[in-house]
């Protein structure tokens, strides 16, 4: 058995125990002694991140080759039409390869609400640009990936929350809380 904390990040925690020009860290929020990421989310992204005490599981969750489905909630400038979500699904060619096909869908963002929490600080909106909230599922886990390809199709991501990994989610965890499983 391993130990396995699932936490909510909130927008502009880095994902490492030690402080780095000033910015929360890991450490502000879990008080639990030699577990690691199995993974990363950037500093401006929120949601799931998985941390663990077992070496091969943090391996195994992070080792892109495993394929471990990750599901994104991206809040994209604009209405994505059907080429652009063709598109990702296709694979989109970026600076550093074609990323693999992903799972693209439009999703209503009064779904969204019972679970999604509010941003601290809220994203800018522009009056005459509406703003569209996508589910993506990528098994890939290139740099910035998800915002890249958003950009690359012409839908640059304003918000990123990453929901759930493989079966792992961040339903009933609030915002800054973790939880504690084995596994």
């Amino acid at each position: 058995m391993s130990d396995l904390y699932l936490f909510n990040k909130p927008f502009g925690v880095i994902t490492q125990f030690t402080e780095l020009d000033g910015a929360q860290s890991l450490a502000d929020f879990i008080p639990v002694p030699n577990i690691y990421p199995a993974g990363r989310l950037d500093k401006d992204s929120e949601g799931l991140l998985l941390l663990t005490n077992n070496g091969k599981l943090q391996h195994k969750i992070s080792n892109p080759k495993n394929k471990m489905e990750k599901t994104y909630w991206a809040q994209v400038e604009g209405i994505p039409d059907s080429a652009a979500l063709q598109s990702l699904r296709n694979g989109v060619k970026l600076k550093d390869g074609v990323t693999l096909p992903a799972k693209a869908r439009i999703i209503d963002e009064t779904v969204l609400s019972a679970t999604l929490w509010p941003r601290n600080p809220p994203i800018r909106f522009r009056a005459k640009i509406p703003t569209t909230w996508l589910e993506i599922k990528i098994k890939q886990g290139k740099n910035r990936q998800v915002r890249r390809m958003t950009a690359a199709v012409g839908y640059p991501t304003l918000r990123l929350v990453r929901y759930a990994i493989g079966e792992w989610t961040v339903d009933n965890i609030e915002l800054g809380q973790y939880k504690h499983i084995t596994v």
